[in-house]
């Protein structure tokens, strides 16, 4: 199969305020919908890993298995070969790969992961039939992806509401969905998935360590990211708007009342076993 090329970019990039949030991740937080259904001999590809602490997870999961990370951005690699090899795990390794186009050959994972990926990429359905492509009949295509719009805190800082407004303009003017969770079954459908189960589940912030490690996280993000370059280069906040909405995130994350949930939308979806 030809090459497609992406058509969204990817809003937030690398930098260390991006890390601090995907190197917090873990299987038990961002995959628990999924890990039922995991065996010790599986064949695991995770799609968009990023530094590589859920895929590193996964593969202690399946220790007669394997599991193949990959990710559409070289550099993040590096990252994710360090983390494994500083775990010592042997069946596990990286590759970069493009979701609307896998170098794969038809039915060869058991299961196929995908975590807060299809949010970012220009064509999800298309990224749902290459998941389902590679995958073993009666394997899983499992997805999980954020709600933006779903997001909700306490207390109502001002400012809170123009950084969500914001940010869902950047994510949309960069060819993502940042409202993806609630659509994942309507892309799994049209994508010709059908055998879903479609869940939730939530991030919640609320002790004091909880509330500055994530008000911190996007205080620095909005101000110092390749999504912070975004926002201004694409005309859709200036610099001291960014300041005024950083602030806003450190003005919830000293609040004692502070809560900040974030819902997902989780698809786990089995191939059929004799497709027709």
């Amino acid at each position: 199969m030809p090459k497609t090329q992406e058509t969204a970019v990817y809003t937030h990039g690398h930098h260390e305020s991006v890390l601090r949030s995907h190197t917090w991740r873990t299987a038990a937080n961002s995959a628990a919908y999924l890990l039922g259904s995991l065996k010790p001999h599986m064949k695991i590809l995770d799609i968009g890993c990023g530094p590589g602490t859920i895929t590193a997870d996964l593969a202690e999961l399946v220790p007669d298995g394997h599991v193949t990370g990959v990710d559409h951005a070289p550099g993040i690699l590096d990252q994710a070969r360090k983390a494994a090899a500083e775990r010592g795990l042997a069946n596990v390794d990286f590759a970069v790969a493009d979701v609307h186009a896998l170098d794969y050959p038809d039915d060869t994972f058991c299961v196929v992961h995908a975590h807060q990926v299809l949010q970012h990429v220009g064509d999800p359905v298309q990224a749902l039939r290459e998941m389902h492509r590679v995958t073993k009949p009666g394997g899983f295509i499992a997805v999980r992806d954020a709600d933006y719009e779903a997001m909700t805190w306490y207390p109502a800082v001002p400012g809170l509401e123009d950084w969500l407004d914001l940010y869902r303009r950047v994510a949309r003017a960069n060819g993502g969905e940042p409202d993806a969770g609630r659509r994942l079954k309507a892309w799994a459908l049209a994508a010709g998935l059908r055998d879903i189960t479609a869940t939730s589940g939530t991030w919640t912030f609320a002790t004091p360590e909880e509330r500055a490690w994530w008000s911190g996280l996007w205080a620095d993000r909005t101000l110092a990211s390749a999504y912070a370059d975004r926002a201004t280069q694409g005309g859709h906040a200036t610099p001291e708007h960014l300041r005024a909405v950083s602030e806003a995130w450190r003005e919830w994350g000293r609040r004692e009342d502070g809560w900040f949930t974030v819902l997902h939308g989780e698809i786990l979806c089995r191939k059929e076993r004799q497709e027709r």
